[in-house]
């Protein structure tokens, strides 16, 4: 694999230089900033990624989708309100769900979701923590919903709001398992070894009693994963510049191959004649920039 991993990053890190830490290198051109929602999206179906992001084509969400990204952008508020110091009590009080999925998270971690304090010796910590740095001329950003900074460890915390984690082997693979860890290690002065990425399912249910009982995965960061994500990032990237390249040819971005299954039920599957007609398309345009968000629904 190649190493030239284009990227300029900075010698020292400070809280005091802002929520977002910014590592880019010169390019001779714009390029796309990308999150780890595209990069799940380009790796699982380039063409797909070009229908979506490049064409800005996508279906309309259904109202079930549509109530749950909406309590998962609430959820997320709300537990950002409360590391702020801001009192939350009256936000919560109409939404017997919300209440209990905060007290049950609030009572699994403590250690972990308590408000910011001055204190001398206290880790820093900040809520919707963004970060930038440049892979081959790309901007990758990545949003924490919690980075808690001590001296020798530095903790991502992130809020899933779907009823059951999804198999650890398969989370290990999503590219914000790997992302998010990978430009902690390149922005800042913290090895690899010192990083870690925990997930907090906030709405696991106990089967016999209902009860609510917060599940987490934690994934340890190494340098050999590092490594890894470097090689696999920067090859990913080099494919990308390569079909942007032939797509401004007027060459579309590669099929996945059909053996997979995985057309059926995609909306674009008439548009890439592997069905009869396309399901419903409609533009988008918002929620392209953040694809990161959505993955409430779908990790």
């Amino acid at each position: 694999m190649p190493s030239n991993f284009d990227t300029n990053f900075n010698a020292d890190f400070s809280p005091d230089q802002g929520p977002e830490q910014v590592a880019i290198a010169d390019s001779p051109e714009p390029r796309l900033r990308l999150s780890q929602g595209q990069l799940n999206l380009l790796e699982s179906c380039p063409r797909k990624f070009q229908h979506i992001y490049l064409e800005q084509l996508g279906s309309p969400s259904t109202p079930e989708q549509q109530a749950h990204q909406a309590w998962g952008s609430r959820f997320h508020l709300l537990i950002q309100q409360r590391e702020l110091g801001l009192p939350i009590d009256s936000l919560i009080a109409e939404d017997a769900q919300m209440q209990r999925c905060v007290t049950s998270l609030l009572a699994a971690v403590p250690e972990i979701v308590v408000p910011a304090s001055d204190t001398p010796g206290s880790p820093w910590r900040q809520s919707e923590h963004r970060r930038t740095c440049s892979v081959q001329g790309y901007p990758i950003t990545v949003i924490y919903d919690l980075l808690v900074l001590e001296e020798h460890q530095a903790q991502i915390l992130d809020w899933k709001t779907y009823p059951r984690p999804p198999q650890r082997s398969w989370l290990a693979h999503h590219w914000q398992t790997r992302l998010y860890p990978f430009v902690l290690a390149e922005t800042s002065p913290y090895l690899p070894e010192q990083i870690s990425l925990t997930y907090w399912f906030v709405q696991v249910q106990d089967d016999q009693t209902q009860a609510l009982l917060p599940q987490s995965l934690t994934f340890p960061y190494n340098s050999s994963l590092h490594e890894q994500t470097r090689q696999e990032l920067t090859q990913l990237l080099l494919q990308l510049s390569d079909w942007l390249e032939r797509y401004q040819q007027g060459e579309p971005f590669p099929q996945i191959n059909e053996a997979i299954n995985r057309c059926e039920d995609c909306q674009f599957s008439g548009r890439c004649q592997r069905h009869s007609t396309d399901l419903e398309v409609a533009p988008v345009a918002d929620w392209l920039t953040d694809l990161d968000r959505i993955d409430e629904v779908i990790l």
